[in-house]
């Protein structure tokens, strides 16, 4: 999709705040409100802007344990690889999984509450599964950054 100066303009201001109404995104971007209104439901259509949703603070929240989960399979086949990325994406603790190259074959960004969530969380959900030959655990000490902002160029 080709983007104007002023469609990254707005899309750097949604990623930035998305609860704000139309007439304050217009007059911040400069642009009219119509016109504002009818890009933003381009993006939509496009599939450019996916949701807006509310980004929580998982340390608020009582996730007090981020986890990276790397993993690898018993065979690449086609079925293991449906199958282990149709259960990892019924899980809630998975907020994010990777199919990756190397030595491992996914990548899964993990939150629980506290060690012993991620064990049984581990030992059940991920070890027990057929298709996974094993995996290995990284713990995030601190977030140093999180941005769920593309680097649009304004």
């Amino acid at each position: 999709m080709k983007l104007s100066r002023s469609d990254r303009r707005l899309l750097n201001e949604l990623q930035r705040d998305a609860t704000r109404n139309q007439s304050e995104l217009a007059d911040i971007v400069g642009m009219s409100r119509t016109s504002c209104w009818r890009r933003i439901r381009e993006f939509e259509e496009a599939g450019l802007i996916e949701r807006q949703v509310a980004l929580l603070n998982p340390r608020v929240a009582g996730f007090n344990l981020q986890v990276l989960l790397f993993v690898a399979m018993t065979e690449h086949t086609d079925e293991n690889r449906h199958s282990f990325e149709r259960h990892v994406s019924s899980l809630p603790e998975v907020t994010e999984c990777f199919s990756v190259s190397g030595e491992r074959d996914y990548v899964l960004h993990v939150v629980v509450q506290d060690m012993d969530s991620y064990n049984e969380f581990l030992n059940r959900q991920i070890l027990k599964h057929a298709a996974v030959r094993s995996a290995s655990s990284t713990f995030a000490l601190r977030r140093v950054k999180y941005s769920t902002a593309l680097p649009l160029a304004p």
